[in-house]
């Protein structure tokens, strides 16, 4: 099967309040290693795409990243499916405890999924995020183009100038919104096709990559 051309425009980062420094903190502030003591706790896990038990977080050694694992996430369409296997989401809301003094933007997210599309199929892949009591939440989209069937892997990154950090010195849970769909298309309605965030072992690492920095003094 010949692979389709593959179009993507990534994750968003979007991570709500400003688009500058974090508040109160100080124009020119430098990038710093992650701190020791990050702890994440999921707050809520809410969606088709991540039912009880299939989603797990976990914070890398040298703090500069955090992976989200799903074990049951798929959508698909044709032969067999049923008519809401087309549209697969999850949204997950985490507590980010860090170290008093230090604050993080999210700086790349690294997603990875596999894909068996028959021609005619499309597959599209969402994703937003933002803190809590942010309004501002933007989404962009990663779409494959049947027919093809290998693994996918889509890398957003953000600039320096571009980073939204969360305001210092305030607990506020981050956000994640994904989504998977596929349409059916032109495609031979009595075959399915697919689309997951896992892989032949079971799971598949969905990456996001820190950014610290420290907070001003007060």
């Amino acid at each position: 099967m010949r692979k389709g051309i593959v179009f993507s425009a990534a994750a968003a980062m979007m991570l709500a309040a400003a688009t500058a420094a974090p508040a109160g903190a100080a124009h020119g502030s430098y990038f710093v290693p992650g701190p020791e003591g990050v702890t994440i706790e999921i707050a809520t896990v809410n969606g088709s795409g991540c039912p009880k038990g299939t989603a797990a977080v976990a914070v890398s050694e040298d703090k500069e990243a955090f992976t989200v694992t799903y074990s049951d996430y798929t959508a698909q369409a044709g032969g067999s499916s049923a008519p809401t296997d087309f549209r697969k989401n999850c949204q997950i809301s985490m507590k980010v405890h860090v170290p008093q003094g230090f604050t993080y933007a999210i700086a790349s997210t690294d997603y990875r999924g596999f894909a068996w599309l028959e021609e005619g199929a499309t597959a599209i892949q969402k994703a937003s995020y933002y803190f809590q009591g942010s309004h501002q939440t933007a989404a962009k989209s990663h779409v494959i183009q049947g027919e093809y069937a290998d693994n996918w892997q889509v890398t957003h990154q953000e600039e320096v100038g571009q980073l939204v950090w969360k305001p210092c010195g305030e607990e506020r849970n981050f956000n994640i919104n994904t989504e998977l769909r596929v349409l059916r298309g032109t495609s031979d309605p009595d075959k399915v096709s697919f689309v997951s965030m896992d892989s032949a072992d079971g799971s598949i690492k969905t990456i996001y990559h820190f950014e610290w920095q420290k907070c001003p003094r007060r």
